[in-house]
Order: C-alpha cells, then structure tokens, then sequence
C-alpha cells in the first residue's frame, strides 16, 4: 500500500514538472578588499582598512504557461561581525532581495509585480547594482509589452511604512525612509525599438519624494522627472553609445533642478579577436544655482560603481549637489585565453563647475580588472589606483599635505553560483 501512495506521490510530481518548470539555484560570493582612499581620500593619519564579506543568495523560480513567481532570499555576513554563540545575526542583513509574480495577459503582454530589479539599457538611470553585495531593488507594479523588436515598459511604486507598532497605520501616508533618494511614489514610462545595427530607448522617470513640515508630519510630495535616450549603433567591430538625460522638477527638500544634464559618448573597437578598445567622454552638470535651487544631476538609481571609476569618488552616497563631473576614459579588453581576461581603464576627472578656488582638474584614476573562469566557479581580481590633483584635495576636504601618498584599492572575489534543481517542460 505505501509503495502505491509512492508511486502516485512520484505521478503527480512529474506531471507537475509537465505543466511547469521549477529551477533552484544559489550565488556563494565572498570578497575580500584593501581599502586604502576607496571612497575618498584617506589622511595619511589614517589606517587602511581589510576585511571580507560574503553575499549568499537562494533563488527560486517556478513557471508556468500562465504565470512565473520567482523569490531570491539573500543575507549579507561581515566576517567576525557577530559575537561567537550569538543566536542572531546582529547586523540585520537578512532580506528577500526580489519577490514577484508576473502573469501572462495576453500574447504580449504582462504584469510583473513585487519586489524586483529595474534594469535597463546600460544602467546608467536604472540597474541593479550587483557590485554592491546587497543590490537594488524597488518594489513596484510593471506593465511589460514586447512584440518584434519594440519594447514598452511602464512601472507604478507607491511606497509606505508601517512603523507603527500595531502593524496597518489607519490614517494618513506618510512616508518617513528618506535618504539615497528614496522615493514615496514612482511613475516610470521605458520604450525601446531596435532595427538591424541600431537600436534606440526612451525614459521618463517621474519620483516623489516625501517632505515634512516644521513639526515632521507629512506635508505634500516634490516630483524630481528624469527624461532622456540611450542610443547604440555596432557595425562590425565598431560600436558607438549615447547617453542623453535631463532633470526637472524637485528634489528631496524641496530643492528646485533646473537645467540639470547628463550627456555620454562611448566608441568601442574590437582590434583582433583578442583585444577591445573604448574610449569615451561623460559630462554631468553641477550645482550652479542659487539658495533652494541646483543645476546638479544625479544619476539616481542606476549601477553607479559601473560608472566614473571603481574606487566610488563620485555617485555613490556622495557627490549629490556638488560641482559636477567631466569624465574622459580610455580602455582595453584583453581576452587572455579561453578562460582569462584583463581590463585595463584610465579616467581622468575635472570638475563641471570650479571649486571655490577656481580649480576644476581633480585627478586621474586607473583601474585593473582581471576574470578567470574555473569549472564550475570564477575568481575576479581588482586593483585601483588615484592620483589627486589639488582639486581632488579640495573636493573631499583633505589636504594635500595631511593625505596619504597612495590612494589606492585592491580587492579579490570568489564567485559560485550553483544550481541546485531544475525542471523543465
């Protein structure tokens, strides 16, 4: 009798696996890093500082003909963070990094809704932030149209928290997380169209940020819109890339943004089988405005450490009203062998605006990239190195004088995503 109750147990689990597709897998990433001026310029009075973070991640995925859910669990552990025996995890780093359902209404068209990353084009304005151990996430309702080669997404976000102690607040709205651009309420509109060597994408991104009043109850909501295209063309082993994007509107506390810009250009040649080339320019618009008002852009929610050098000097919790940014780079891509890689990029930084003092010039930053692939895992190798220009000093409020003689960075990481089940239709 049991062995029938088996049998039948073993049916109805593959006929499951008939009708849907089942998938669990995992990412186990640890990384160590050397932070000596990462961020910011470190005083020569000041130690370097070493440690080691792991990011691990569970994710689950089940589909069907009608609806996918996909849950990614993740936990971020400083290594020695916790006291030995301590029956909790102290930093709090446990959190469900995505959790949604998205359902087939119709042939093309479908609605993703939950927790999840909004990642699109070259993530400039919107990415997921893999560097960062914990990522990006928004929680938001998607409408996703996709027919040949168009693509027209729009995302709704109405943000809330319940602080209060008895769960569900009766009255009012107010949203009290502020900070890194948190929003309360989030209207996004994405459309892309491609053709055979080129293709084209429209943004407009409207974010509302709450604002208090002098006794912190909420009081109203200032809209910050970001509008603007990324472009692509690649011909052969040429490739070209733009990027053009305004703000408007208000930021957080109510500051008015006008004539704020972001303008990119990125031209890639692919040399030999082996090597790539790139070179390119970014301008960002600084602070030129007066009291209440800026002409600052921000690039908001987009893979910022992709951007404008990987030792983080700007656009990553910093840099948010300030002088702006003016970014010349020069990079190549070296495919070592099969399982080898090798970047190798130079940037140098001036200021959109003058400093105080007139300066503009702020330095020049070198990254080093190396990837090897084993089976079934990676290891990735970083080095990055600053050198300051008196700008530089002036920026980040350190002098010449009292700051280190090397600013620099170096960092290892282990990659294993392993893939625990999967069912297939």
């Amino acid at each position: 009798m049991k062995k029938q109750y088996i049998i039948l147990a073993l049916l109805l689990v593959s006929f499951q696996f008939v009708n849907a597709q089942l998938t669990l897998d995992g990412e186990f990433r640890p990384r160590t890093e050397y932070r000596n001026g990462f961020g910011s310029l470190i005083p020569d009075a000041s130690d370097s500082g070493f440690g080691i973070s792991t990011r691990v991640r569970l994710n689950t995925s089940y589909m069907t003909d009608n609806y996918w859910v996909y849950v990614s669990l993740q936990d971020i552990m400083v290594w020695g963070e916790n006291r030995q025996i301590l029956p909790y995890d102290q930093n709090n780093s446990f959190a469900v990094f995505q959790a949604w359902a998205e359902i087939k209404l119709g042939e093309n068209t479908s609605t993703k809704i939950g927790r999840q990353v909004l990642s699109y084009d070259d993530q400039r304005i919107l990415g997921g932030l893999d560097w960062a151990q914990q990522g990006r996430n928004h929680d938001a309702a998607l409408i996703k149209y996709k027919k040949d080669n168009l693509i027209v997404d729009f995302a709704l976000a109405f943000n809330q928290d319940y602080s209060h102690p008895t769960g569900f607040v009766s009255t009012g709205t107010g949203y009290n997380t502020t900070g890194f651009f948190s929003y309360k309420t989030m209207q996004m509109l994405y459309m892309k169209k491609s053709w055979d060597k080129f293709n084209g994408s429209l943004l407009l991104l409207n974010n509302g940020f709450q604002e208090f009043d002098t006794n912190n109850a909420a009081d109203g909501v200032s809209n910050l819109q970001t509008l603007g295209t990324h472009l692509n063309y690649k011909n052969g082993s040429f490739g070209l890339a733009a990027n053009a994007y305004l703000q408007t509107g208000k930021r957080q506390g109510g500051v008015d943004v006008k004539g704020a810009y972001l303008l990119g250009l990125d031209a890639t040649y692919k040399a030999t089988d082996k090597i790539t080339l790139g070179l390119g320019v970014e301008a960002i618009s600084g602070n030129d405005g007066g009291a209440g008002e800026t002409g600052a852009f921000f690039p908001l929610y987009g893979t910022n450490h992709k951007f404008n050098g990987f030792m983080d000097y700007f656009y990553v919790g910093n840099h948010a009203n300030s002088i702006g940014l003016v970014d010349f780079h020069v990079s190549a891509n070296f495919t070592l062998n099969e399982s080898s890689s090798l970047m190798v990029k130079a940037l140098n930084f001036k200021g959109e605006q003058a400093l105080a003092s007139g300066e503009k010039s702020l330095g020049t930053e070198i990254d080093l990239v190396y990837k090897k692939k084993f089976k079934g895992y990676s290891l990735v190798l970083g080095y990055s190195q600053m050198f300051a220009n008196d700008g530089m000093y002036e920026l980040k409020g350190v002098t010449e004088v009292a700051a280190a003689n090397n600013q620099n960075w170096a960092w290892a990481m282990l990659v294993i995503k392993p893939k625990f089940l999967s069912g297939t239709k």
